[in-house]
């Protein structure tokens, strides 16, 4: 027996069927642009933390994603193949590699965070603010 009158009354259903909805979009956003999903968090992560910081070392990028640290590895030897970022050994542990951003890399990064943050837009309001807070409390109780 449940408690909702029907699946529509079920935060969870609703929110499954609204991720299923905004990664729809997200690839049909990020498609002309030549990027995944993935790839695309990846490449705006190195962008945040190399606007905010210095460049993210790859495990720092992976942590900043949430992505797991050998598909990190994966995506990221794809992105340097297309020539969007270059890693290097870091000097300060040889065992760790820095992410850094081409040119070319940065500039297909700010377009696409200013498409996806469009769909974001669409999708939630100009203003979410609560919607935000609720999926951060909901976070933090993890």
């Amino acid at each position: 027996m449940t408690r909702f009158a029907g699946p529509g009354d079920s935060p969870g259903f609703l929110l499954w069927h609204v991720t299923l909805a905004w990664q729809r979009r997200i690839r049909q956003t990020l498609e002309p642009l030549g990027l995944t999903h993935v790839q695309f968090v990846l490449l705006a992560c190195c962008w945040w933390l190399e606007t905010h910081g210095t460049p993210p070392r790859q495990q720092e990028l992976a942590a900043q994603a949430g992505t797991d640290i050998k598909m990190t590895s994966q995506v990221i030897a794809r992105l340097e193949a297309a020539g969007l970022v270059t890693r290097t050994v870091d000097a300060g542990d040889t065992r760790a590699k820095l992410v850094r951003l081409t040119e070319k890399g940065r500039d297909l990064a700010g377009r696409a965070v200013t498409a996806v943050e469009r769909v974001d837009t669409e999708m939630f309001g100009a203003e979410a603010g609560p919607l935000l807070r609720t999926l951060r409390s909901v976070l933090d109780a993890e």
